[in-house]
C-alpha cells in the first residue's frame, strides 16, 4: 500500500513530503514510546504511527531509518518537525483519527503490524 492510499484511508493530509506519496508501506508500528520504536530492526517500508508530536519523533525516525510518519489524534506538526523531516526526505501525514481507529482501519486494509 502506498502512503497516498494510507492518507486516503485515514482521511489524512500531507504535512510534508507529498512528492514521496508513492512510497510503499508494508508494515506500521504504532507507538508513543520512542524507546520501543528504537528496538525495531527491519525498517524497510515501515511507517511510524504516533501521537507524539515533537522533534523526538522525527529524530527517532532518523535514527531508525524510518522515512514515513503518520501523526494521529489531530496533533499539530511543528515547523521544526517539518524542517527536519524535509531535510531527511521524510513524509508526514496527519489525521484527526485516534491511534486505535487509524490502526484498525489500516490493519483491516492489509497493512501488517511490526509485531
Amino acid at each position: 500500500m502506498t502512503v497516498e492510499e494510507i492518507a486516503t484511508l485515514v482521511q489524512g493530509e500531507f504535512v510534508c513530503g507529498e512528492s514521496f506519496k508513492n512510497r510503499e508501506v508494508t508494515h506500521i508500528i504504532a507507538s508513543d514510546l520512542m524507546s520501543d520504536v528504537l528496538t525495531v530492526k527491519d525498517t524497510d517500508n515501515l511507517m511510524l504511527m504516533t501521537g507524539l508530536c515533537n522533534l523526538q519523533s522525527i529524530r527517532t525516525c532518523e535514527m531508525s531509518d524510518i522515512d514515513m510518519l503518520l501523526v494521529v489524534r489531530g496533533k499539530a506538526v511543528t515547523d521544526e518537525m517539518i524542517e527536519l523531516a524535509e531535510d531527511n526526505d521524510m513524509v508526514i501525514v496527519a489525521t484527526g483519527f485516534s491511534m486505535y481507529k487509524a490502526a484498525g482501519i489500516l490493519y483491516g486494509s492489509g497493512v501488517s503490524s511490526i509485531y
